[in-house]
Order: C-alpha cells, then sequence, then structure tokens
C-alpha cells in the first residue's frame, strides 16, 4: 500500500490544479513567447533578472485576483459593480479594452504566421482565418476546461527551452550575476521591452479571468456556500504552481534566445522564423515545428483566456448571464462578445504591422495599462466590506504595491523617453 502514496500524491495535486495552471500556460502565450525572444536576442542576458522579479509580483496579483472570486463569488468587474461608483468601473473597461483587442488580434497573426512558416506556398492570412473560425467552433461547442485540459499537454513543448541553454559552454557566473543583479539602460528601446516583459508577465486579462473562472471552478465543486481556509490554501497552490510554471518557461526562453541568437548576430527579430532558430540547436530542421507547435498550442489556449476575460468583465457590467460552462443558447451576450472580440482582433491583422511587431506592442499596451488596473485590484483587496477577513496580509500588499510602483515608473520611463529622444 505504502508504494502507492507518492503517486497518489501525485495525482491528488495534479487534480488539485486547476484555474492557475491554465493561467499559468496562458500568460506565455504568442505574445510572451515573442517578447520574451526579442529581449535575449537584443540584449542578450540582460534582461534576465525580470523573470526573478516579475514572478512574485504576478503571482501575488493573481492571488489577490482569485480570493476576490472566492470570497465574492463575482469576477473584478462585478466586485467594482456592487461596490463602487460605476465611473470606476468603466475606467478600468476604457484601459482594459484595448490591450485585450490587441493582444487578441496580435496572438493570432503569429499563429497565422508559424502556419505559413510551416507551409510556405499558403498566406499567414489564411492560416489567421482558419483559427479564428476553429477558435470559435471550439468556444461555442465545447466546454472550455475540456480544450484546456487536453491543449496543456501541447504547451509541454516549451520545455524545450530548458534543455538549449546546456548544449552550450555557459558561463554560469555571468548568468547568476545577470539573474540576481537588475542591468537598466536609460533608452526608450530597451525600458520598451522592459515593459513589455512586465506587460505580458503581469497582464490585466489575466486579473479579470482568475477570479472569474475561480467562481466558475467553485460553483461546479458547489462550494460556494462555503470559503474557508482549506479553499484558500488550495487556490494558493494551483496559483503558485500555475505562476512558477509561467515564471521558468519566462526565464528559459530569455537565456535561450541569449545565448542562441545574440551569440548569433540576430539582435533583432523581425519574422517568426527568426524566433525559430533559437531551437535549432536542440531540433536542426525540426526546430520550425517544434516552435509552430509551441506558438499554436499556447495561442489556443491563451486566446479563450483573452476572449472570456472581456466577456467577464462586459457580462458582469451589464448583469448578463456568463460562464464558460454554458451552452451558447444559455449565454448568448457573452459568448457573443467573445465572437465579436475575435473578430475585432482578426481586423487587426489587415493594418500592415508585423506579427512579431504587433506581439511586441501588445505587451508593452498591457505594460502601460496594467498600473491602473493593479491600484483598483490592491483597494478591493482591503477592503473588509467585500472581502471580510480575508483581506491583504502585509505580504501581499508588500508585493501589490511593489508591482504598482515598479510598473508605473517603468512605464513612465518610457513615455518620458519616447517623447523626450528623437
Amino acid at each position: 500500500m505504502n508504494n502507492h502514496k507518492p503517486t497518489n500524491k501525485l495525482y491528488r495535486f495534479w487534480k488539485l490544479l486547476g484555474p492557475g495552471l491554465v493561467t499559468g500556460a496562458s500568460d506565455d502565450d504568442p505574445s510572451g513567447i515573442a517578447t520574451y525572444s526579442q529581449a535575449g536576442a537584443a540584449y542578450g542576458l540582460s534582461t534576465l533578472w525580470t523573470a526573478l522579479i516579475g514572478w512574485p509580483l504576478m503571482d501575488a496579483i493573481q492571488k489577490m485576483c482569485a480570493r476576490i472570486g472566492l470570497v465574492t463569488s463575482q469576477g473584478l468587474a462585478g466586485a467594482l459593480r456592487n461596490n463602487y461608483p460605476r465611473p470606476v468601473l468603466y475606467f478600468m473597461i476604457l484601459f482594459s479594452f484595448p490591450a485585450i483587442v490587441m493582444n487578441i488580434g496580435a496572438d493570432i497573426a503569429g499563429m497565422g504566421a508559424v502556419g505559413n512558416l510551416l507551409f510556405p506556398t499558403i498566406d499567414a492570412t489564411f492560416f489567421s482565418v482558419l483559427f479564428t473560425v476553429v477558435l470559435l467552433g471550439l468556444i461555442i461547442y465545447l466546454p472550455y476546461q475540456k480544450i484546456a485540459s487536453t491543449l496543456k499537454y501541447l504547451c509541454i513543448v516549451m520545455l524545450v527551452y530548458f534543455i538549449v541553454p546546456f548544449l552550450y559552454h555557459q558561463d554560469f557566473a555571468l548568468i547568476l550575476k545577470a539573474t540576481f543583479i537588475p542591468s537598466i539602460k536609460f533608452d526608450k528601446d530597451f525600458m520598451g521591452i522592459i515593459v513589455g516583459i512586465l506587460g505580458t508577465t503581469i497582464s490585466p486579462y489575466l486579473f479579470f479571468w482568475q477570479a472569474s473562472v475561480e467562481v466558475e471552478e467553485m460553483n461546479k465543486n458547489k462550494r460556494h456556500l462555503v470559503v474557508n481556509k482549506k479553499i484558500i490554501h488550495e487556490m494558493t497552490e494551483d496559483v503558485d504552481f500555475g505562476m512558477s510554471f509561467s515564471g521558468f518557461v519566462m526565464y528559459f526562453i530569455i537565456l535561450t534566445t541569449g545565448t542562441v541568437l545574440y551569440n548569433g548576430g540576430i539582435h533583432q527579430i523581425d519574422t517568426v522564423e527568426q524566433a525559430a532558430m533559437a531551437l535549432k540547436p536542440l531540433a536542426g530542421n525540426l526546430a520550425y515545428l517544434l516552435f509552430a507547435i509551441g506558438i499554436i498550442s499556447t495561442g489556443l489556449i491563451a486566446i479563450p483566456v483573452l476572449s472570456g476575460s472581456l466577456s467577464y468583465m462586459i457580462a458582469e457590467t451589464f448583469g448578463w448571464e456568463q460562464g464558460l460552462d454554458k451552452k451558447f443558447h444559455e449565454a448568448k451576450a457573452f459568448y457573443t462578445v467573445m465572437g465579436v472580440s475575435l473578430i475585432l482582433g482578426l481586423s487587426l491583422n489587415y493594418i500592415g504591422i508585423s506579427p512579431i511587431k504587433a506581439l511586441i506592442y501588445a505587451a508593452i499596451l498591457y505594460g502601460l495599462t496594467a498600473p491602473v488596473t493593479i491600484a483598483i485590484i490592491l483597494h478591493i483587496s482591503n477592503n473588509k466590506k467585500i472581502m471580510r477577513k480575508y483581506t491583504n496580509g502585509r505580504k501581499s500588499n508588500i508585493l501589490g504595491f511593489a508591482a504598482l510602483i515598479i510598473m508605473t515608473v517603468a512605464a513612465s520611463t518610457l513615455l518620458y523617453l519616447q517623447f523626450t529622444t528623437d
């Protein structure tokens, strides 16, 4: 009997993982992969420290959002609608909506570009339309949890980034220094990458998603009547695991591209083919295939999360029926918003920005708008009227305010450099 205990523990832990793991997987979406790859290619190992700083900050914010969902049985927009003046809710939507739509469009364009990479005779636009149609069909006809539970296995391909750096002779003293000692250059390109890394790591769409799916998870498990320390603890483990996975992938993408592309003289990534070359030392001619699987898999997980977060936001604002566990006829307005957001995102493919640049711009836009949302989350999390005995502890507040200050300073510095330098 004792021989089965580790296996049973592992199985129970795997079953415990839910919204946090999916959130972590979707955090490393095509926009994130492109941004981390550009950071490594352009600056070598100089941005490795962002993974060390970014992980605890995103972990803390996601846990606040999850706790808001568990305690209030509402998403962020619902908590705002019921406890704050309406202009605060509209202000948050105004800041979040453009970035989310642009992220959807950029991810669709990225998926289209890797489709074209595998089949060069077929235009990337065809693949973008194809993926949009497939996603619409999957979202409407299949429960999202079923889609995500299948696709998250495909994301294991991202683990190849953990191997590639060790195929090279590495200066581990240099890696440790780059990891623990921040290196900052006050020019707009470098600050643009820093804001992009922070924005794609600590993404507002994930805040809305985390709170709302925690509510769905509770309703599915019929636990919404009793919020206790056990449930909070299970949520904490789930989010910790998901965000740790996301943080490690981020770190090793920067390390891989900072080793392979930077040392290979590729400092500017303009195409998905250049980004895929980081995997060549391990995969050879299969590098493009592995990279494509990674981009398409993360895109198929992340785009429903992106459009879903937007739908939760709008549905909670106007009191519509909502939920990815509901069929289309049960929540028509909710699914219509998801469909419209995908079509709006697809339309951005026709404005002439390269897919790689669009992915990075989406991350930078998040970095510029995230401080507003973080400030609102901190206020809700410390509001005893809303959160009762589950308000933020000291550690959560220290990390939350650190995220707010760091992202505000980075965004302000970028804007200053943007308007004061040629």
